[in-house]
């Protein structure tokens, strides 16, 4: 699978755009192609998620890891596919979009296109505690300059291990509590919090 093409914005169409990679042009389903107009000599990253049916193999354009991430929530919901999913995410209130699932906020999730009261209610009830997670530690994914200023990159990427391999949002928190403090390698840090756990 796909994590990210690297190249130049060759089309922009109002449903998707093409990313020239080596003289190859890779068609991207975007929730807002106009967001990718640059100049046609500059090198984007455009990160992308392939969806493959029994008729289609579809390539997903998104902005950044924040974006796939919120867009791969989504699809996992019963009801929602990746073109609803992009749908949600055509709005740059992805800040409002997370606070709506965290406060069972039904009447906002209906505004966006398909989608009704039960499947606005589904999306709550499988991504409120996840969600949850992600409006009371900041940002899906921390640039790497935050992650560095005063926190220790070694625990700070441990702790996303963790968090890929299930645990809790407030088990993480738990443990970091415990590990901060301690120089360690990555390796070690995440050896740590898994006996603290388990």
């Amino acid at each position: 699978m796909y994590e990210y093409l690297t190249g130049v914005i060759s089309i922009v169409a109002p449903q998707y755009i093409v990313i020239d990679v080596n003289g190859v042009g890779y068609k991207l389903l975007v929730a807002n192609p106009y967001r990718f107009k640059e100049d046609p000599q500059k090198q984007v990253r455009v990160f992308v998620y392939q969806a493959v049916r029994d008729d289609d193999i579809s390539l997903f354009g998104f902005n950044d890891q924040d974006e796939k991430q919120l867009f791969m929530q989504l699809i996992n919901v019963s009801g929602i596919g990746p073109k609803s999913a992009l749908a949600i995410l055509a709005n740059p209130d992805h800040q409002g979009l997370i606070d709506a699932i965290a406060n069972n906020n039904v009447g906002y999730l209906t505004k966006f296109p398909g989608i009704g009261k039960k499947t606005a209610s589904q999306i709550v009830l499988d991504l409120k505690d996840k969600i949850t997670a992600v409006t009371t530690t900041g940002p899906l994914f921390a640039s790497a300059d935050e992650e560095t200023a005063g926190e220790n990159p070694a625990l700070t990427d441990a702790l996303a291990a963790l968090k890929a391999l299930g645990y809790k949002e407030r088990d993480v928190k738990k443990v970091k509590k415990h590990l901060q403090g301690k120089q360690k390698t990555t390796d070690e840090y995440l050896r740590s919090a898994l006996r603290l756990l388990n």
